[in-house]
């Protein structure tokens, strides 16, 4: 098999989510996988001087109107959450102690974690930056609950995260979702079209 699609996304990226929906399929279809890359924008924003698109004027009404056309386009549920946006620091923890653990059972599970928290929040309303409802995603999908809690609250599982961030500003990400193949990256949820393309072609 071909190296693994890197996919860098926030929970709080509504684009984020929506192509959450879409890569594996894409990959799949490319005989790749997908590894997953939390990351928190609000991190990022300091080093690029961005803010939530929705802070800005005109283009904030134009996103909140885009979210949820681009759902419409492929048939995706969403719903705008109440609380936006959100930190996603417990859930972001939360892959990284998945990830890091040695049992290939629960690292089974850091997919279908991935897929519960964009669902819990942008279909079901669950405020996902409250631990509580993180660890219910988590045990949903497998997770003892009491472990996890446990161990984001571990010192090297919080330095993974913010390893993990530093690592993707260094190769130069500034936006979610942002889809990286064999070195070379694409932002955004509209571009996933174009990756399928360039891995159709290898590249141009």
């Amino acid at each position: 098999m071909s190296k693994p699609i890197d996919f860098y996304f926030d929970f709080s990226s509504p684009y984020g989510y929506l192509a959450s929906t879409r890569i594996e399929a894409i990959a799949a279809k490319h005989n790749r996988i997908v590894e997953w890359h939390p990351i928190l924008l609000g991190a990022i924003f300091k080093v690029s001087g961005q803010a939530p698109l929705t802070t800005y004027p005109l283009k904030g009404d134009y996103a909140l109107m885009d979210f949820g056309r681009a759902a419409r386009e492929h048939n995706t549920p969403y719903s705008q959450p109440a609380v936006f946006p959100v930190g996603a620091v417990a859930a972001s923890r939360a892959c990284c102690w998945i990830k890091a653990a040695t049992d290939k059972k629960i690292q089974d599970t850091l997919t279908p974690f991935v897929h519960g928290i964009f669902k819990a929040y942008y279909v079901d309303g669950r405020n996902i930056s409250e631990v509580d409802e993180v660890l219910a995603v988590a045990s949903s999908v497998g997770i003892n609950k009491e472990a996890l809690a446990a161990g984001v609250a571990e010192q090297p599982i919080k330095d993974a995260l913010r390893i993990a961030i530093e690592g993707a500003i260094e190769l130069g990400i500034f936006g979610s979702p942002t889809t990286v193949i064999d070195g070379e990256k694409f932002w955004g949820s509209d571009r996933l079209e174009q990756v399928d393309r360039w891995l159709e072609r290898g590249g141009w």
